[in-house]
């Protein structure tokens, strides 16, 4: 086993005590995610616990196991099976859709299937549609901020939560090997999905949307500089979303009484491929650039819903009249968490800020900023860094 994937094992996932949990309710959990984000690392580790088979299904000699799944499939009922790049053979679902019942007969109700899948929309569809009931779906994001420590937070930031991004020998090694992996998806693991999409094309539209991280989607400009319709520039971004690289934050659309924004706000998931998509290489590079705090809010959003309660929804507030919080999280239960993020030592509170705080019944208020205090702004808002709500939403979530 080579260094990397050593160091990346002795990493304990977030997810990988709920991934055990949910395989001792269900028959089947899919873990999904993109390529290279650790799904198989996570997946082995369990695999460790109980007896279990591993297929990948990339691999001819694993396929050819499968060309008859149920006499296979029945052979090891009493393991896990571990089927990894799932959505190569979606017709295989039917056929777990099968065994899953008629083994329930015979007491075998749970832990019998772990698909792992790049999140396409067919492995979705198909799963959705012949596993309903009997399976349980997990996201599995990149490394966050609770997984690598704290003291880690700015080489998190400029490299990304990919395991090999992050562990790489040095800034270079690591955008090398986020140049390749945008490279595969683009030529390779993309058109293996099924859409057609010139793959330079694509790449433009994948940069585009780094250069305006955290702004609200102008389809029509894009349309244009690519030099295609509407219709194309929102099947790419459904692509991208659907691929879980790509966030589409929707605007806040409960009846506020105002005149709200309705356009969505989209950013590139991962903030070490944004810094590869824009060319940026090391920490001198990105801190001098115009997308330095896009960047940092996007890194920020996505390490939080990494750690937020099951069942929290996501928005941002913004209305015409110019009030906007840049995180609205409603959470189960109903309250409403309002955050700000800000990248300076030293926040300030907006006359947005106050007014989107006027506009909204908030149950907590928050301003995240990159030093290590925790202190109030004024009696209804406290400065927090991103460690420490993190840790709040963790204890939500464990009680």
């Amino acid at each position: 086993m080579e260094f990397n994937a050593i160091i990346a094992r002795m990493i304990k996932r977030h997810l990988q005590q709920l991934t055990a949990e949910r395989l001792g309710q269900f028959p089947a959990v899919a873990l999904l995610g993109p390529r290279q984000v650790g799904k198989t690392t996570l997946a082995q580790t369990i695999a460790e616990q109980y007896p279990s088979i591993y297929l990948d299904l990339e691999a001819p000699s694993d396929r050819a196991k499968l060309s008859e799944p149920s006499l296979y499939l029945s052979s090891h009922e009493d393991k896990l099976v571990i089927l990894d790049e799932v959505q190569r053979i979606p017709d295989i679902f039917q056929v777990l859709r099968g065994l899953i019942d008629s083994g329930r007969k015979r007491g075998l109700a749970t832990r019998r299937f772990l698909l792992l899948g790049s999140a396409s929309i067919e492995l979705l569809q198909q799963s959705g549609e012949s596993l309903a009931g009997r399976i349980n779906y997990i996201e599995l994001p990149p490394l966050g901020l609770q997984e690598v420590g704290a003291g880690q937070c700015e080489q998190l930031w400029l490299r990304g939560g990919f395991p090999d991004s992050f562990l790489a020998a040095n800034d270079q090694a690591s955008f090398v090997w986020r140049e390749s992996f945008i490279r595969t998806y683009l030529e390779r693991d993309i058109p293996l999905l099924g859409p057609r999409v010139p793959a330079e094309t694509l790449r433009r539209f994948w940069t585009m949307l780094a250069h305006q991280q955290g702004a609200l989607i102008n389809a029509a400009q894009i349309a244009r500089s690519l030099a295609v319709d509407g219709k194309t520039v929102a099947r790419y971004l459904d692509l991208l979303v659907d691929l879980l690289l790509v966030r589409r934050l929707l605007p806040w659309h409960n009846n506020v009484k105002k005149r709200l924004v309705k356009s969505p706000k989209v950013y590139v998931r991962d903030s070490g491929i944004t810094h590869a998509l824009l060319g940026l290489i090391d920490n001198e590079q990105l801190l001098g650039h115009p997308v330095v705090g896009a960047s940092w809010e996007g890194f920020v959003i996505e390490n939080i819903l990494s750690v937020a309660p099951a069942s929290t929804e996501a928005y941002f507030y913004r209305t015409l009249a110019g009030a906007e919080m840049d995180l609205l999280l409603k959470m189960p239960g109903n309250e409403l968490w309002g955050i700000e993020i800000k990248r300076n030592l030293t926040p300030k509170l907006s006359k947005g800020f106050y007014h989107a705080s006027a506009d909204l019944p908030l149950t907590q208020s928050f301003v995240i900023y990159p030093g290590q205090e925790s202190y109030p702004l004024n009696d209804n808002v406290n400065a927090i860094n991103l460690r420490q709500l993190m840790e709040l939403l963790v204890k939500m979530t464990t009680g």
